[in-house]
C-alpha cells in the first residue's frame, strides 16, 4: 500500500461531534456559519443525513450533510477544515452522499455554493452537477449570489459512468472505512 493514500472514516454525525463541527464552521465562514443549536436540530430532522470524516489519528477533519426528499437530495453542507484541504476530503464526503442517494433510489441533487467558491464549483462539475441558474443575493454576509446546481439523473448511465470513473480514481488517494 502506498504510504501517501490517507485513511479516513466516515460516519452519521453524532451531537458529541457538533463541538468540532462548530470549529471547522468557524474557521471556514468567520462569523456567518451556523449555530451548535442548527446542527443539533438537523440531527433530529428525519429528512436530514449528515456525516463526519475522521483522519486515521482520530480528528474531525470534515463534515457533510443533505436532506432527503422524495427524489431528490440537497446538499446543505460540506466543509473541510482548511488544514485538511487537498487530500480529497471533501470529495470522499461528496461520494458518501452520492451512494447514499443509490440507496435511497434519489434520482436528483441539487446544491447551491457561492459564485466565488470555484474550487467547490469545480469539484460540483467534476461529478456531474451543472448550473442551473443564480439565487441573487443568497448569503447574507456579503450579499453574495448563489450558483445552482442539478444532477441529472443519477441512475441514468451517463452519469453512473462518470462517477465510476471518479470514484475509481479516488480510491487511489484515499481510503474511505
Amino acid at each position: 500500500m502506498h504510504t501517501n493514500i490517507e485513511t479516513v472514516t466516515i460516519k452519521r454525525l453524532k451531537p458529541e461531534d457538533v463541538d468540532g463541527v462548530i470549529q471547522i464552521e468557524q474557521l471556514c465562514y468567520g462569523d456567518h456559519h451556523w449555530s451548535k443549536e442548527s446542527f443539533l436540530n438537523e440531527l433530529r430532522n428525519d429528512l436530514a443525513y449528515y456525516y463526519s470524516l475522521y483522519t486515521e489519528e482520530g480528528e474531525l477533519a470534515g463534515y457533510a450533510g443533505c436532506w432527503h426528499i422524495l427524489e431528490e437530495a440537497h446538499i446543505t453542507t460540506i466543509a473541510v477544515a482548511p488544514n485538511f484541504r487537498r487530500k480529497h476530503f471533501a470529495q470522499a464526503l461528496l461520494k458518501q452522499i452520492i451512494d447514499d442517494c443509490y440507496s435511497a433510489k434519489i434520482k436528483y441533487i441539487t446544491l447551491e455554493v457561492r459564485v466565488s467558491n470555484t474550487p467547490a464549483i469545480n469539484l460540483y462539475t467534476k461529478y456531474g452537477f451543472s448550473s442551473f441558474g443564480t439565487r441573487k443575493k443568497y448569503y447574507q454576509d456579503n450579499n453574495e449570489d448563489a450558483l445552482i446546481m442539478w444532477t441529472k439523473n443519477i441512475f441514468f448511465e451517463e452519469f453512473k459512468q462518470q462517477y465510476e470513473k471518479i470514484t475509481k480514481d479516488l480510491e487511489g488517494k484515499i481510503l474511505i472505512k
